[in-house]
């Protein structure tokens, strides 16, 4: 019998949940804004008992979570959401509410980690065992799997932290990062953008110098995450990547920075089927929390 998951892509401005079994079978989502704890989790469990009440109990579910979290089952804080700068959300033990109130397994991973599990499974990542998943829009956030594994270790990875030359006499912005200023995610994100050119990143036409910054930074991480991880693929996601000639741009970008060195025909001569964007569009958050609820069950049954 098909096995009934739910979802929660659970965003720092934005919560989305869902029921079924798959990318084909979507029952029903629901979308609210992300207040406060109490609030947005009894929401997502209202939501829930709903379907359970229309379509039959839920077998488990997963949540893709804005971060640093805790992902570790072994740990006794696994499920809570940690130093988040999101204000009341620090130390909110997310997985261990739902799972309660719902009486099902819960999975419990990053919101970009789930994303690439989700693209593993169904979308731009299939039949691969080592991919990298960036989602360039609000934050910035990279996750991934090593070997057919999602990636954790002292904690879960911070691609969106990582330190990028930055040259304040060709882009004298500060960046906007609470923790690091300039980091990736600073310089970067969609707010950075709109900060650094006083309007909104989606209002900038093509061929506005904000673009072929942006497409820098970009191609600069990305030539980082080449050169240590290796990955057979980078799929780029968010609402950033949404202008229609920023991925070729960042993909031209990075083939220059790495210069042959990487001396892979990924590189040289199909870098865009190298880097791409998400094959399952702007579902690959909330599907992949459909993955971690399976792995849930599966983990749950043994």
């Amino acid at each position: 019998m098909t096995k009934l998951w739910g979802g929660i892509e659970a965003g720092g401005t934005k919560f989305v949940c869902a029921a079924g079994t798959g990318p084909n079978d979507i029952r029903a989502e629901q979308r609210f804004p992300t207040t406060t704890p109490t609030e947005t989790i009894g929401r997502a469990i209202d939501y829930f008992r709903q379907q359970q009440a229309e379509h039959g109990k839920l077998a488990a579910v997963g949540i893709a979570s804005f971060g640093p979290i805790d992902p570790n089952p072994a740990s006794p804080k696994f499920g809570t959401i940690t130093t988040t700068p999101k204000p009341g959300w620090a130390n909110t033990d997310f997985a261990g509410a739902v799972g309660r109130a719902l009486g099902v397994p819960v999975g419990f991973d990053t919101d970009v980690n789930a994303a690439a599990l989700g693209e593993w499974r169904w979308g731009a990542g299939q039949g691969l065992a080592n991919l990298i998943y960036f989602t360039i829009g609000t934050g910035i956030g990279g996750g991934g799997l090593l070997n057919g594994k999602l990636m954790h270790g002292l904690i879960h990875p911070e691609m969106g932290h990582m330190r990028l030359p930055h040259d304040l006499t060709a882009d004298p912005y500060r960046g906007r990062c609470p923790y690091h200023g300039d980091c990736f995610e600073g310089l970067a994100c969609g707010p950075a953008i709109s900060e650094r050119w006083k309007q909104a990143a989606d209002t900038l036409p093509d061929g506005h110098p904000a673009w072929v910054l942006e497409a820098h930074y970009l191609a600069l991480a990305m030539t980082n995450v080449i050169c240590t991880l290796s990955p057979e693929r980078i799929i780029l996601g968010g609402g950033v990547m949404s202008h229609p000639t920023l991925l070729a741009m960042v993909q031209r970008e990075v083939r220059e920075l790495l210069a042959g060195y990487v001396q892979s025909p990924a590189i040289l001569n199909n870098i865009d089927k190298y880097i791409v964007a998400p094959g399952l569009g702007n579902q690959s958050g909330v599907l992949g929390a459909f993955a971690l609820a399976e792995q849930a069950f599966s983990a749950a049954a043994r």
